[in-house]
């Protein structure tokens, strides 16, 4: 098709629009509005272009504020909607709240400070901020009124609308209403009032009708200016004050004209679209009632599936439940036998009776042979009798221990019980425990898509188990828990839900939060920084030392064996009190780095009197195989370095009067005193105590840790030489770094 026969039929469409042609029964969901449910009333536009009644607005604005308005001076608001206000034009409604003769609800005349006036739109949740001038900001939705007032015309075609000048009982049916006048007239009544020649022979009139808008629309920020542009930002149409020095001043606008030529132009495509596709949409529709029956048999039939596995489970549970119960009563009976028989043992025991009575009777025997006969056997049986009296045991145990059942295992099964699916891993690798807890997980891949997830937690207080508190839905693979308390032991686990349905919980992980809240810096490029031998990425959290040609330079300078110096970048924070924290990864190729605190008159010392070569011996803490593993520390100094490099941590050696303490082997060996290298390693830095720890941030164990002198600002500090990396834990930057 052309763009002249598309232009005809775009023409055609509009035209038809115009004449009322399109069917009107079939839209009433569009003509409801999202508050009341019943057709619009006097509809509003919101910025966010979704209509609502005047009167639902001035409702929703109430009950935003029902707190602020006491009962009494609510219901004395001409503007309450529990007042009634006489029904005047919604015209004069509009003009009467914005000359102020009655209040908007979005602000009170005569309250101090105005109210706040943001409301969530019913239709996209957006907030929606209407300003102190409330409502009176907003246009009237004209157009879909008029639609509105078609739709109840065609829903009550068989009543007429009656001509308002003439009188009963000669009141005649209106053939037309005019715009200008806002009345509908009959034909006479209407020559007779607007005759030819005069200026009422101008009116704009149109069919019956009992809505009458404005022949012009007016600006709600300056109530006497006519709207004759549209401003492309806002969505909306303006004055030209608003375009001169109003809240539109900077927006691009175009005239209303061309606005109107363009939104009808895609207004009429859209709709030549959808109508185009009206055959596809039929059959989409006829895909969709047949989805619907499908899930209403394959819903069923689930039901169905669900319902006989769970019979089976209580078959299944009242077969186990006949047994046990049945065996508790066989073994209850056969005791209750044992004891009853042992009782009447030892109630032959008693005189008179039983054994004893009938031993009496054989006493009275005189025949010798015949006694004898009979008491041999009488008197095995007096023995046995006389002997359990000695030594007492009951027959049977009346404790039925064996037969107590612990179902605690079935109950778990049972709550965890799901239609399937695995449950989610957290991933050890991109978790991390500080003060705030970053915890991640991931899904197998075969696992069907969630609704959402829960994270469970709870702090482990010696050999006792917290109680299990649970965050927030989260829909995402990931979420930050809050408030941990430090040098604490911390256990999570997570688990997904799917239709209502919760899939087991994952294996618990446990961390080790801190001793001390976490210290946000980053690497500092301005203090001393060598940019010829590091390069700093640029979010400054990752610094390298690069051994180039400045290195091979530094080394040709002396002849017979040479030590270069350490480059050394710090934090671009300091440290004048309290307990801080931070966490960095070395990267294990690194030949030697070291890491740890030093005051701000060391650093100026270091950086203002470099050495390119030196002695080993030179640095107390240098860790090298020169002989520094022997250098003690006699005196608190105002640094403390340790050393790391080529995978290996090496602990310095402590005098027997220094105060200092290690978590590693004896110090009498030096190869004791070598340890892997952490793959993350931690430093706390309690500036009041005037100590520095160092900690495997993985397991949180404390490798080493000293006396320093804090009688200045510390910094975190970092020497690097020949290749090396550090990086900063994420944390640890995040405080610092915009995203």
């Amino acid at each position: 098709m052309s763009d002249s026969e598309d232009m005809t039929e775009f023409a055609s469409i509009v035209e038809r629009i115009e004449r009322g042609e399109v069917p009107i029964k079939n839209i009433e969901r569009e003509l409801i509005c999202p508050i009341c449910k019943e057709l619009f009333t006097h509809p509003l536009i919101l910025p966010c272009q979704h209509s609502v009644c005047h009167k639902c607005v001035r409702e929703l604005l109430m009950l935003n504020h029902e707190d602020s308005f006491d009962a009494g001076s609510e219901c004395s608001l001409p503007g309450s909607p529990r007042s009634r206000v006489p029904s005047p034009s919604m015209e004069r409604l509009d003009r009467l709240v914005r000359s102020g003769s009655i209040s908007s609800p979005g602000w009170r005349r005569g309250s101090v400070t105005p109210r706040v006036t943001t409301i969530a739109c019913p239709g996209c949740q957006h907030d929606i901020d209407l300003g102190e001038r409330g409502i009176s900001m907003l246009f009237r939705n004209f157009t879909l009124e008029s639609i509105v007032e078609r739709y109840r015309q065609a829903a009550r075609a068989a009543i007429a609308i009656m001509c308002n000048i003439c009188k009963p009982p000669q009141q005649q049916e209106a053939t037309k209403s005019c715009m200008d006048c806002k009345a509908s007239y009959c034909n006479e009544c209407f020559k007779l009032h607007h005759p030819w020649g005069t200026p009422k022979a101008q009116h704009e009139y149109v069919g019956p009708t009992t809505n009458f808008r404005p022949k012009v629309l007016m600006c709600p920020e300056h109530e006497m200016e006519k709207v004759n542009m549209y401003c492309e930002v806002c969505k909306r149409p303006v004055c030209h004050l608003c375009k001169l020095g109003g809240s539109h001043a900077n927006h691009k606008v175009t005239s209303m004209s061309s606005a109107y030529k363009i939104l009808k132009e895609k207004l009429a495509k859209s709709i030549h679209y959808l109508i185009s596709k009206e055959d596809q949409v039929r059959t989409q529709i006829t895909e969709l009632d047949l989805l619907i029956s499908q899930t209403e048999e394959n819903g069923q039939l689930a039901e169905r599936q669900a319902n006989e596995h769970f019979e089976r489970l209580f078959e299944t549970l009242q077969e186990r439940k006949t047994e046990m119960l049945r065996s508790i009563e066989q073994s209850r009976n056969r005791r209750l036998d044992q004891l009853k028989t042992q009782v009447e043992e030892y109630q032959g025991m008693l005189e008179n009776s039983g054994l004893v009575g009938y031993a009496q009777e054989v006493l009275k025997e005189t025949d010798q042979s015949c006694f004898v006969q009979t008491a041999k056997q009488l008197h095995v049986r007096i023995q046995k009798a006389t002997e359990s009296l000695r030594t007492f045991h009951p027959s049977a145990d009346p404790c039925f221990d064996e037969f107590v059942l612990n179902t605690s295992r079935e109950e778990t099964l049972l709550k965890e019980m799901c239609f399937g699916g695995d449950p989610p891993l957290i991933d050890l690798s991109q978790s991390k425990v500080y003060n705030e807890a970053a915890i991640c997980w991931r899904l197998s891949d075969d696992h069907l898509p969630t609704d959402h997830h829960m994270l469970e937690y709870r702090r482990w207080d010696g050999e006792d188990s917290g109680v299990w508190r649970t965050t927030d839905r989260v829909y995402g693979p990931s979420t930050v828990v809050c408030d941990l308390e430090p040098d604490s032991l911390y256990s999570f686990r997570v688990r997904s839900c799917r239709n209502s349905m919760f899939s087991p919980y994952s294996p618990e992980v446990t961390f080790h939060t801190p001793p001390a809240p976490t210290f946000g810096f980053l690497f500092s490029d301005k203090c001393g920084f060598s940019t010829e031998r590091l390069i700093l990425n640029k979010r400054r959290d990752t610094v390298e030392s690069v051994a180039g040609i400045a290195f091979l330079l530094a080394a040709e300078r002396v002849q017979t064996g040479s030590y270069i110096g350490l480059d050394y970048i710090i934090g671009d924070t300091g440290i004048s009190q309290g307990r801080h924290y931070w966490a960095f990864k070395v990267e294990p190729q690194s030949y030697m780095v070291k890491v740890g605190v030093a005051s701000d008159s060391k650093l100026l010392e270091w950086f203002h009197n470099p050495r390119d070569t030196s002695s080993p011996r030179y640095d107390h803490d240098s860790g090298h195989d020169s002989g520094s593993e022997d250098a003690c520390y006699e005196l608190s100094q105002p640094f403390t370095l340790l050393t790391v490099g080529m995978g290996k941590l090496f602990i310095p050696k402590a005098s027997s009067s220094s105060s200092v303490s290690t978590a590693a082997a004896p110090a009498g060996d030096p190869g004791n005193r070598i340890l892997p290298m952490p793959q993350r390693m931690g430093v706390c830095l309690d500036y009041e105590a005037c100590r520095v720890y160092f900690y495997d941030a993985d397991t949180m164990r404390c490798l080493y840790e000293r006396q320093v002198d804090c009688s200045g600002t510390m910094y975190p500090a970092f020497g690097l030489m020949g290749g090396g990396k550090i990086q900063l834990e994420e944390f640890i930057t995040a405080k610092r770094l915009t995203f």
